[in-house]
């Protein structure tokens, strides 16, 4: 964390002067005020300077962004970060040349690390984030692959007169196939089992 201690004849000259050399604003930074000072008499004696501590705020979401990047470099996968923040949505789309390393198979790698990087970036936050984690498209991808599957399983419960049990999955993916088939004239779908292994079920 970026820090200074600074004096100055008040608490806002010493404040300006540490803003200054972190070369920061005011709404970034805390301040700790260490001697508010004093004037003196008539100004000349017994004057004491006004010292502060400043310390730059800690971004959660940059912090956030090395915490990926650790993991990474650990799994020997140099990776680029690209952020994206809208409200409370926060998307980190991950590139490299070694990604699929990431995604892992069908994702898995990815949305494990997914619930680790949410995890974290909001124990660092004084507000709540909804993560997801994107590896070069794999979630579009994934996506198609989702709403595909949704209409085959459909017409196996359909044909067979079964329900049809799908391997577990995180909550978004399951949305996905619950929402494809919300208006199929001819299955339902809802889920079963206890997170992380909860899974889609769909019957005629």
């Amino acid at each position: 964390m970026r820090q200074v201690t600074a004096s100055g004849q008040t608490v806002d000259e010493a404040v300006n002067s540490a803003l200054e050399q972190l070369q920061t604003t005011r709404d970034q930074v805390e301040v700790t005020v260490i001697d508010e000072g004093k004037r003196g008499i008539l100004g000349l004696f017994g004057s004491k300077l006004a010292v502060v501590n400043v310390s730059v705020k800690r971004d959660p979401i940059e912090e956030t962004e090395q915490y990926i990047k650790d993991i990474a470099e650990s799994m020997k996968v140099p990776i680029s970060i690209e952020t994206t923040v809208e409200e409370n949505n926060v998307l980190f789309e991950l590139s490299g040349e070694k990604i699929a390393l990431i995604i892992g198979k069908r994702g898995q790698t990815l949305n494990a690390l997914q619930y680790l990087v949410q995890l974290t970036l909001n124990k660092r936050s004084e507000r709540f984030y909804r993560v997801m984690l994107d590896a070069e498209g794999y979630r579009q991808r994934r996506e198609e692959t989702l709403k595909s599957l949704a209409g085959r399983l459909a017409d196996r419960a359909i044909r067979s007169n079964k329900r049809v049990f799908l391997e577990p999955m995180p909550a978004f993916e399951r949305k996905i196939i619950h929402t494809e088939l919300q208006n199929h004239p001819e299955v339902k779908t809802h889920s079963e089992g206890e997170e992380p292994h909860r899974y889609l079920v769909i019957k005629p």
